[in-house]
């Protein structure tokens, strides 16, 4: 392991145009659980939503036919105001601040990379921290859902409030997305952590990087191709890597 850390090292100090490219499992070491592992969100049994497919309740669908089973699962399950970043997170901005990382494209809905203090990340999937009315467009603040009963009105028009993150259904915020792709063109290293790359089409922006160094860090393997030659695989907590990379930033 300490080789490959080693080798993890030298590539990102070889490295100016670092992109990041984040899954859940980013944030599990913040307290907040993945989607598809076997403590992770879809396998919590909670009887009151049992009885539904879990991506139904964060689905378009879910959303418009039963509002109300969204919002009791939303406020329940996604309620992420009161975490905190974590060294993966911590570490990110730090590698931003020394100029090495051009930018941070996350699946995750949580805010923290921008808790953390980076500051050019691409949300692809939206975030929580930002909610607005169906009807009006009006921006309401992150805390609006969390403190409403039942559906969550606007108090301009009467439209539903929801937040502002790519449900099932949805597609994908264009700004975003064309943002995280340029990034990822013009980048000279990627680090691939914490996803399990099953989530289209945002996995397959993995495949769009060209560039000398791809990192990839996971708890499980992957089925991805890798090149010996500039891509590395480091199995296990990404916290790990992530320590090793603040002991040698200046």
């Amino acid at each position: 392991m300490e080789e490959t850390i080693n080798r993890f090292l030298s590539m990102i100090q070889e490295s100016n145009h670092i992109v990041f490219f984040g899954g859940a499992g980013v944030s599990t070491d913040s307290g907040i659980p993945d989607f598809r592992s076997k403590d992770g969100l879809y396998n919590q049994h909670d009887i009151r939503f049992d009885r539904y497919q879990p991506e139904y309740l964060l689905s378009h669908t879910c959303l418009v036919r039963e509002p109300e089973v969204f919002f009791e699962f939303y406020r329940q399950k996604m309620d992420t105001r009161s975490v905190e970043p974590n060294i993966t997170h911590k570490v990110l901005a730090k590698l931003e601040q020394a100029g090495k990382l051009e930018a941070i494209v996350t699946q995750n809905i949580d805010g923290l990379h921008q808790k953390a203090g980076s500051r050019k990340v691409f949300e692809i999937h939206g975030t929580t921290q930002r909610n607005y009315c169906m009807s009006c467009g009006r921006s309401v603040d992150a805390d609006f859902i969390f403190q409403q009963q039942g559906i969550p009105r606007c108090s301009e028009c009467g439209g539903i409030i929801r937040p502002d993150v790519t449900l099932y259904e949805e597609g994908l915020p264009t700004e975003a997305v064309m943002g995280a792709l340029d990034a990822i063109h013009r980048a000279d290293c990627m680090i691939v952590a914490g996803t399990s790359l099953n989530v289209y089409p945002a996995a397959s922006y993995v495949y769009e990087f060209h560039g000398k160094h791809r990192v990839i860090l996971n708890l499980e393997p992957l089925d991805v191709p890798l090149d010996p030659a500039k891509d590395l695989f480091i199995q296990g907590p990404m916290r790990e890597a992530f320590t090793a990379l603040d002991a040698v930033l200046v």
